[in-house]
């Protein structure tokens, strides 16, 4: 088992949990982002657009957890923004790639962050998408191709890959689920576009599980999705948020072109879903602890 494990990306959702679940389990963790963070964590710096790396981030470092990258839905996607989206990724694993070509180090494995944005989205919902499945061809299908097109360079410096392809988060600390309760709370909230869409969500516990899961098990390299066993469609998972919320759903489904006014190009996410399989990871020996999506919110919203 590795021992020492390296996250970029740290600061974020998944990367401030996973850093808990590591340390619970006794691993000794560092980070590596764009400035040195105060706690218990030791941190290093490194600036992708200078191309700058502190090369003592990677001193006794077995395996990378690589999660770094600008977030998709946090702004409107404006042709400079989409660069950021993109080059955030690309920029960042080649900078990890060069790195790790030039010193001396003993990394054997990488874990990075990818996500189901691979297949695309408004696919025939009766499809379900595996590992093995095409990339779609819109805008993130690219980014993400393009990404793990860069981290799989890194198979050729002999370290094992393992892409954990990420579906829709559920915490209770921010992401989608923050964004969706939000209007349910205040009693405006409604399903998006048909509402039925399908939603392949994971609950952040179970996620990080999977990354510590491909640490842990040497035998996993390539593409995994990380999605629940049992995706729900929009309204499904609206109408559970407002039963567990004690609120109505009072508001006709918000169409399509009013969201295109609103959100951009980032619709297109939103109103069109992708059923994503969770088989090859449950093969690889992952059991899921939120397998139905009223377990896992009913963790989500203790007390409510």
């Amino acid at each position: 088992m590795a021992t020492s494990i390296l996250l970029t990306g740290a600061s974020g959702l998944v990367g401030t949990r996973l850093t808990e679940m590591l340390i619970q389990k006794g691993y000794r963790v560092t980070h590596l982002g764009r400035s040195k963070r105060p706690g218990k964590v030791p941190s290093y710096v490194w600036d992708v657009a200078k191309g700058e790396f502190d090369q003592e981030a990677l001193h006794g470092v077995d395996v990378i957890i690589h999660l770094a990258g600008a977030g998709v839905a946090d702004k409107r996607w404006t042709p400079q923004r989409k660069k950021e989206i993109l080059e955030s990724r690309t920029k960042s694993s080649a900078l990890l790639y060069e790195r790790l070509r030039s010193s001396d180090n003993k990394v054997r494995a990488v874990v990075s962050a990818s996500a189901i944005g691979y297949y695309g989205f408004g696919l025939d919902e009766r499809i379900i998408l595996t590992e093995e499945s095409k990339p779609g061809t819109d805008y993130l299908s690219g980014v993400v191709v393009a990404w793990e097109r860069e981290v799989d360079a890194i198979a050729s410096l002999g370290i094992r890959i393992a892409k954990i392809r990420i579906g829709i988060v559920l915490s209770d600390k921010g992401g989608a689920l923050k964004e969706m309760a939000g209007p349910i709370k205040m009693g405006i909230g409604s399903p998006l576009g048909s509402g039925k869409q399908i939603l392949s969500w994971i609950h952040l516990d179970d996620l990080c599980g999977i990354f510590i899961k491909a640490v842990e098990e040497e035998s996993m390299r390539g593409a995994y999705n990380a999605v629940s066993p049992y995706p729900v469609t929009n309204r499904e998972m609206t109408s559970a948020l407002a039963k567990i919320l004690k609120r109505p759903l009072l508001l006709p489904p918000v169409p399509a072109f009013i969201l295109r006014i609103v959100i951009g190009e980032m619709t297109d996410i939103v109103v069109n879903g992708s059923n994503v399989s969770s088989e090859k990871i449950q093969k690889a020996g992952y059991t899921f602890k939120y397998t139905s999506l009223e377990s896992a919110l009913k963790t989500l919203f203790k007390g409510v």
